[in-house]
């Protein structure tokens, strides 16, 4: 497998089969993602919350599930922008470290929210300005480690999706049980610290990536040996194709990213729709026996993946502590810190006679599904049977569809118009275990087919197009889900998740029909 890896040696050492500066990224990006979902699994519980006794803002389901649909949405659209601002001026490292101080700062601002309404508003804009530095342009970076556009880069960007879940499963579960029982200001505020410990790991780590991901100036000097005492590298030149060539691979990269907008528009209920079913409509006082067993499985759930990602972590350390100690210094601070509030939380919950779980903590379920299956499809997608990128796509849609057929099944027994159920959980378990196998076959996926269909110099604006998609569904998605009342009222709950169940499996019949169309359009890339 052949890496590209600048000026630095450390990156050709390997972890897992793929170069050391992926795990660097898949670092930075758990905590971005720890403090992203951290806060998103709290956002709709906080703004519904009762005033008085729950020390929430008391909003109408609607309105919450409103302002969530746009701040999830606006985090997608900012890509655009952020993107463009990298190609042209800052360059893909500048714009992530840039991103992450201002996601700092937001937290922080959320963190205040009780002596003013202001900085709950004012962080949530500094998470969607930052963001639009962050995200597509460490995902620029990740495409660039690679020389060939084959397997071995599919294979990269799922590992990399690990670390994005396991940001997201450490966020849920961790900001999630603090915001609900010990205060929403604690859990906003944790997320920061991470992103914070995050932003400082990859900016003394840099180096590792040699000229990959520098602004133009830093480029040049870095080609013609002004950098900072790195060896030279010899340039590469960008793929030679016809204009018709990159055409059809751009008009792939647009049906791509249409259908994933009916993808994240039902997945994106996780957060909202799908939050509010495990609040008020699903079973979740255990005692006795029940009790102790969702503690043992919690327990198991929480430290396996930990020690895994410690495991990682430590491989990591062997390959370039000696060259990048402050920045692994950093890491491994971030991770003394969260055993400490793992071990404490745990603690905390044996010790308890009767356990309400969490609300947030089915959310959790989606990326603890992400850290199991991730490695089992990055072998499939590396082996004989990886399917082209139309039928993944066509698969993960027809996934997402069934998970919410188990939902539609499990609410058939609540009563039109009622506020409030103890439907079993089994319902929600099952929903997010294909949830995560729809996702699997599409978000990393789609991640390196935008890597591998773009231009190289448009590949940060084609990722700002691919997150544009993004936008959009996770504004439906919000729109959509706050109507969740009113189909209840004059229809059912069932008829509600019906709806994003068969809208899902239509796209996913209708991008089996195009594949052929659109594996002849991309030219060979696989």
């Amino acid at each position: 497998m052949e890496f590209r890896f600048g000026g630095s040696e450390y990156n050709q050492r390997t972890v897992l089969g793929h170069p050391s500066g992926l795990f660097v990224l898949f670092f930075t990006e758990m905590w971005e993602r720890f403090s992203y979902y951290g806060m998103r699994a709290l956002l709709v519980l906080f703004l519904t919350a009762s005033l008085m006794d729950e020390g929430g803002w008391g909003w109408p389901r609607e309105d919450a599930l409103v302002l969530y649909g746009w701040y999830t949405g606006l985090v997608y659209i900012t890509p655009i922008f952020g993107g463009l601002i990298a190609d042209k001026i800052m360059g893909y490292r500048n714009a992530v470290v840039w991103g992450a101080l201002l996601m700092t700062l937001g937290h922080a601002s959320m963190a205040l929210e009780g002596f003013t309404n202001i900085f709950f508003y004012l962080g949530l804009l500094l998470l969607i300005l930052g963001n639009g530095l962050f995200k597509p342009n460490i995902s620029s970076i990740v495409g660039q480690l690679y020389k060939t556009n084959g397997k071995e880069k599919d294979a990269g960007y799922t590992i990399f999706y690990m670390g994005i879940n396991a940001g997201a499963f450490l966020g849920i579960l961790l900001c999630g049980y603090i915001g609900e029982k010990v205060g929403w200001h604690y859990g906003f505020g944790l997320a920061g610290v991470f992103m914070f410990l995050g932003m400082l790991q990859f900016y003394f780590g840099q180096k590792l990536f040699g000229e990959i991901g520098l602004n133009p100036k830093e480029a040049e000097a870095f080609k013609h040996g002004v950098a900072t005492g790195d060896e030279k590298i010899e340039e590469e030149k960008e793929e030679e194709v016809s204009a018709s060539v990159q055409r059809d691979r751009l008009i792939v990269i647009g049906f791509f990213a249409f259908f994933t907008i009916f993808f994240w528009w039902a997945f994106e209920q996780a957060g909202g729709s799908m939050t509010i079913f495990a609040a008020d409509y699903t079973d979740r006082v255990l005692v006795g026996s029940e009790a102790m067993t969702f503690k043992i499985i919690n327990a198991v759930i929480t430290i396996v993946p930990m020690v895994v990602i410690t495991w990682v972590l430590a491989m990591l350390f062997k390959n370039i502590f000696s060259a990048y100690a402050k920045s692994n210094i950093f890491l491994g601070l971030s991770f003394v810190i969260i055993w400490g509030i793992v071990i404490w939380m745990l603690y905390r919950e044996f010790l308890a006679d009767a356990t309400e779980v969490p609300a947030s903590w089915f959310s959790v379920l989606n990326s603890l599904f992400i850290i199991l299956f991730a490695p089992v499809f990055s072998k499939i997608w590396q082996s004989r049977f990886n399917p082209s990128g139309p039928v993944k796509f066509a698969i993960g849609l027809g996934l997402l569809g069934i998970g919410f057929g188990a939902l539609a099944y499990g609410a058939y027994g609540i009563p039109q118009g009622a506020q409030t159920a103890s439907v079993s959980m089994i319902w929600l378990v099952l929903a997010y275990l294909f949830h995560t196998l729809g996702e699997l076959c599409v978000s990393p996926v789609g991640l390196s087919y935008i890597s591998k269909l773009s231009p190289a110099r448009l590949v940060g604006l084609m990722f700002g197009v691919w997150f544009m998609a993004n936008f959009i569904a996770n504004l439906l998605a919000g729109v959509t889900g706050s109507y969740i009342d009113t189909i209840t009222e004059n229809y059912s709950m069932t008829t509600f998740f019906l709806i994003f169940t068969l809208v899902p499996i239509g796209a996913a019949l209708i991008m089996l029909l195009l594949s052929r169309m659109l594996v002849k359009k991309m030219h060979g890339i696989s």
